[in-house]
C-alpha cells in the first residue's frame, strides 16, 4: 500500500510521543523499510479497552501492548476514577504485576501516573497472583485495582486488567467510559514518563498476605484432618506466580509440604516447558507434573495458570493412567462440597450458587434438588463477581460460583476466580474423601446418581478475521431460510431445536415476549440453542480475549435416567 498522509502523522506522532527506545525504533526502522501496510495496521488500529481491560501481542504501535499504551490507558484510568469515585485520590489504587515480560515495567508507570496525579497507590514489590489485586481493591476500600497480566495467554501476549471499587472486574458502562476517557487524552503529559515517584507508593503484599491467609485458614472445616491427609498433592505452578503463595496456603490449611514440579516452579516469562501455558489443555499440559507426581507417590495433581486465578485438577485413577477433570467436572465436585460442608443448611433459602450461562448446568440440578438458590449469568468471572456482590448487599449467602474454563469463586473472599482458594478447597475435599475410602472420581459418580448426569463437549476453532467470524454467526442466524430466520432442527432433522437466545440480537424464543433476559451485546458473538429430547444445550460465541470462535455443549439426565 502507499503511504498516506494519516499514516505519516501517525508515525509522527508515534515518534515524538513514544520514549521507550526500542518501540520508537521498531516504527522508525518500518518506516525507513517503507513498510506502510504493517505500519498502518500498527498505527492506524488502537487496541479497545473492554470490560476484560486491554490484552494483546507486546510490541511497537497503538494495537499492541507497550509503554505507551500503558501511559494512555493510565492517564484515561485515572481521569475516570477521579471523575465517577467518591474520594478516588485518598482510597487509591492497588497494583500488581505478574512473571511477563515488561509486566514489572508496565505495573510502575501505572503507579507512577496515579502518584503524580496525587493518588494513593499500593504497588506491590513483587510477582503476585491476580486475585490478590481483587481481594486487595475490597481490603484496602480502594477506588480500583489493576493487574499488569496476559493469564494463560502465549509468551508474545500482555494485559491489563481492572477491578472497579468492589472488587469485581469492570463491567459496562465503566468499560466504555474508561475508553472515552483514554481517546480524550492520548498525549501524554510530561510527567507521565517519570517513575522517580514510585519510592512513593505502599508495598501491600506483608499486610494482604496474612489477611488473606487468615481468611483461607478460616474456611477450613476440619484443620487436623488436613494435617493428617493419606494424599500427596503435586502442585505446578506452570513457570508463574504462584509456588510462594501456595507453599503459604498449603501451611495456613494445615497441610503437610506439597511436591512442587520443580521445572515450572519459578516464574520464567519463556514458559519454556509448555506449548501453552494454559493448564487447561489438559495432559499436554501436565504432562512434568503426572511424571513428578508417579515419582512422588501422589494422587492429586493441582495446576494453577501463570497467575494463578484459575487451577486444573487431576487425578491418578486405579489403572495407573491419569484423568484431568474439566472445568464442568471440577465445577461439580466443588458446588456439591460447598453446600455439603456448608454449616447451616437450614437458611437455604438465604443461599446462592452462580455459573456462566456456557458452564455445566449441574449448579441448576443441585440447587432445584437441595432448595437453595442458582443463577447463571453472561460469559466471564467479571458478570458472577458483580452479581455476586449484589446477593451480598442484599443480605444474601454467595457459596460458590464457577466457568467451565477453569475459573472458580469459593465464598466471597475475592469476588472473582481464584485458583490459590479453590486449590486448598479441592485439597480439604480430596482428603476429607479419602478418609471416607472415596477418590475425587468416585465422589462425581455420586453427584451424577444423585442429581443426574450431566457430559459436556467444549472446545474452539481459531479464527484471526474478525470480518469471518461475523459472516459466519450471521449465516447461522439465516439457516432458517432468511435472514432473522434460526435453525429449527440439526442432524438433517433428527434434533428438534426447542428454543433459541442469541445475545448479540437480544432474540430469545424461549421467553414469552421473545426477548433475553440476559444483557445483550452486540460487540460479540453468541446464540444458544436448546433441546428437549434429549435434553441438552449448545452454545456457540466468540471469545473477548482470544481470536477463538467457542463451541459449548452439554447433554445432561434426570437422577436414575441411564
Amino acid at each position: 500500500m502507499a503511504k498516506t498522509a494519516a499514516l505519516e502523522a501517525k508515525i509522527q506522532e508515534w515518534l515524538s510521543w513514544d520514549k521507550n527506545d526500542a518501540t520508537r525504533s521498531e516504527i522508525a526502522s518500518l518506516q525507513e523499510a517503507g513498510d506502510w501496510a504493517r505500519l498502518s495496521s500498527l498505527l492506524e488500529k488502537r487496541m479497545a479497552f473492554g470490560t476484560a481491560g486491554l490484552r494483546g501481542r507486546m510490541g511497537a504501535g497503538y494495537a499492541c501492548m507497550n509503554d505507551l499504551v500503558i501511559v494512555q490507558t493510565t492517564q484515561g484510568l485515572a481521569d475516570y476514577l477521579l471523575k465517577t469515585v467518591p474520594n478516588a485520590a485518598q482510597r487509591g489504587v492497588v497494583v500488581g504485576y505478574d512473571g511477563r515480560y515488561h509486566s514489572r515495567r508496565f505495573a510502575e508507570l501505572t503507579a507512577s501516573i496515579f502518584l503524580h496525579l496525587g493518588v494513593k497507590v499500593w504497588l506491590f514489590a513483587k510477582i503476585c497472583p491476580t486475585p490478590w489485586v481483587a481481594f486487595g481493591t475490597r481490603y484496602y476500600k480502594a477506588a480500583a485495582g489493576i493487574m499488569v497480566t496476559a493469564s494463560h495467554n502465549p509468551k508474545q501476549d500482555n494485559g491489563y486488567k481492572v477491578y472497579w471499587d468492589n472488587g469485581a472486574q469492570i463491567i459496562p458502562p465503566h468499560d466504555s467510559g474508561i475508553q472515552s476517557a483514554i481517546q480524550a487524552l492520548l498525549e501524554p503529559r510530561a510527567t507521565s514518563w517519570d517513575t522517580s515517584v514510585i519510592g512513593g507508593a505502599t508495598d501491600p503484599g506483608p499486610e494482604l498476605t496474612p489477611a488473606y491467609m487468615e481468611r483461607l485458614s478460616a474456611a477450613m472445616r476440619q484443620p487436623q484432618l488436613n494435617a493428617d491427609s493419606p494424599i500427596r498433592f503435586t502442585v505446578t505452578s506452570m513457570h508463574g506466580v504462584s509456588h510462594p503463595y501456595m507453599c503459604e496456603a498449603f501451611k495456613a490449611c494445615n497441610f503437610k509440604p506439597f511436591i512442587p514440579v520443580r521445572e515450572q516452579m519459578e516464574a520464567d516469562p519463556e514458559f519454556p516447558t509448555v506449548p501453552f501455558p494454559n493448564p487447561e489443555e489438559g495432559k499436554s499440559a501436565l504432562n512434568l507434573a503426572m511424571a513428578t507426581a508417579d515419582a512422588g507417590g501422589s494422587t492429586v495433581i493441582l495446576a494453577n495458570d501463570p497467575d494463578a486465578d484459575r487451577l486444573a485438577v487431576a487425578e491418578k485413577q486405579p489403572s495407573g493412567e491419569w484423568r484431568v477433570f474439566n472445568g464442568n467436572e471440577t465445577g461439580a465436585l466443588l458446588g456439591w462440597w460447598c453446600w455439603s460442608s456448608y454449616p447451616s443448611p437450614d437458611d437455604k433459602d438465604t443461599c446462592y450458587m452462580l455459573a456462566s450461562t456456557v458452564s455445566s448446568k449441574i449448579l441448576r440440578s443441585i440447587a432445584e434438588k437441595e432448595g437453595f438458590h442458582f443463577e447463571e449469568t453472561l460469559t466471564g468471572f467479571k458478570w458472577m463477581g458483580n452479581r455476586a456482590e449484589q446477593l451480598m448487599l442484599q443480605g444474601k449467602k454467595v457459596l460458590f460460583a464457577f466457568e467451565e474454563a477453569i475459573g472458580f469463586m469459593c465464598g466471597t473472599t475475592v469476588l472473582d476466580k481464584d485458583g490459590v482458594s479453590a486449590a486448598l478447597e479441592v485439597a480439604q475435599m480430596a482428603t476429607t474423601l479419602a478418609n471416607k475410602g472415596l477418590s475425587l472420581t468416585q465422589q462425581l459418580d455420586l453427584i451424577y446418581d444423585r442429581y443426574g448426569f450431566h457430559t459436556t463437549n467444549n472446545s474452539y476453532y481459531l479464527c484471526h478475521e474478525p470480518e469471518v467470524v461475523k459472516r459466519m454467526f450471521e449465516r447461522i442466524r439465516s439457516l432458517g431460510g432468511a435472514p432473522g430466520k434460526y435453525p429449527t432442527s440439526l442432524g438433517g432433522g433428527q434434533y428438534r431445536i426447542g428454543a433459541v437466545r442469541d445475545l448479540t440480537t437480544g432474540h430469545d424464543s424461549g421467553q414469552p415476549d421473545g426477548r433475553a433476559i440476559l444483557p445483550v451485546s452486540s460487540s460479540s458473538q453468541m446464540i444458544t440453542f436448546t433441546f428437549s429430547e434429549p435434553q441438552a444445550v449448545l452454545t456457540l460465541r466468540t471469545s473477548g480475549t482470544e481470536p477463538k470462535i467457542k463451541w459449548y455443549s452439554e447433554i445432561r439426565a434426570q437422577p436414575g435416567q441411564t
